[in-house]
């Protein structure tokens, strides 16, 4: 089967999120993006966490370049629309995040996300004026481009130890209006908070992130108007939860915390199966 183009890509996400209400979760390399794309889901996103992590560094510390190549190899390694956690959008000002929006469309996502932090533990938002600003540069390289690259716009205040809702909802506006196609409040929890969000903004389409356990599920998001939820570096944790129990029984002398799924041989067959698809696309072009 041919490889679908960047634009076939794209069009495949804006449809996702016209109606409904889908499953966006977060590998953190191409073993994991294709582990995700085999069980059947529909688009992936990057995670700027779990890259870190994989890179022996903390969250927000990665160059662009670097994130450029981890973004690259997701899409690389699937043929899903793949959303890119571009976290700031690597620019002090408007000007450089139009140039490394620029380079976030080049990578072939069909989406990427901006923010609103600064990385400063006494100014954890930038004010909305400029925000908006930086929004509004990633949509002129997005129109310039010629792409239909979705842009999602970011409010970090929960995220950053502020959970002010009339703020964040403020903010959100204010990125709709500077050309954002999709909104998201990482952060938000409850069931009032996540409906006032969905009704501020609608009709554009908004992202709620479950990072942590909770009773909530997409059937009842869907239902509040939810149109996609990811896990952020949930799935990273995840697989960083079952190294260190493992390693701590080791470090003990034992070697009962081992998962005894999946297997060595069912993993193998997993990426033989990915790549016998790739080399079969690459004779067909």
């Amino acid at each position: 089967m041919a490889k679908l183009t960047v634009e076939q890509k794209c069009e495949a996400f804006w449809t996702l999120h016209e109606s409904g209400c889908f499953v966006l979760p977060n590998p953190w390399d191409a073993g994991s993006a294709q582990l995700l794309a085999g069980m059947g889901f529909k688009a992936l996103a990057t995670t700027s966490s779990g890259h870190a992590w994989s890179c022996a560094k903390p969250d927000g510390s990665m160059q662009r370049d670097a994130v450029l190549g981890y973004i690259r190899s997701i899409v690389e390694a699937t043929d899903l629309p793949i959303n890119a956690d571009f976290e700031d959008g690597f620019g002090e000002s408007a000007r450089e995040v139009f140039e490394s929006a620029q380079l976030a469309v080049a990578t072939g996502v069909a989406g990427f996300s901006i923010e609103d932090s600064t990385g400063d533990p006494y100014a954890p938002v930038r004010d909305i004026q400029e925000a908006a600003e930086r929004v509004c540069a990633a949509r002129d390289a997005i129109d310039a481009s010629g792409s239909n690259t979705l842009l999602v716009a970011r409010a970090e205040n929960f995220f950053v130890g502020r959970p002010d809702l009339p703020d964040t909802i403020k903010r959100l506006q204010a990125y709709a209006e500077a050309g954002a196609d999709c909104l998201y409040a990482p952060g938000i929890k409850t069931r009032d908070d996540i409906a006032a969000v969905v009704l501020a903004v609608a009709p554009k389409p908004v992202n709620v992130l479950i990072g942590w356990n909770s009773d909530l599920t997409v059937k009842e998001l869907s239902a509040m108007g939810v149109r996609r939820v990811s896990v952020g570096g949930a799935l990273a944790r995840a697989a960083w939860s079952g190294f260190y129990n493992a390693a701590q029984a080791l470090k003990h002398g034992r070697f009962d915390a081992f998962p005894s799924s999946p297997t060595g041989s069912e993993l193998d067959e997993v990426f033989r199966g990915a790549a016998q698809a790739k080399r079969c696309d690459e004779r067909h072009r």
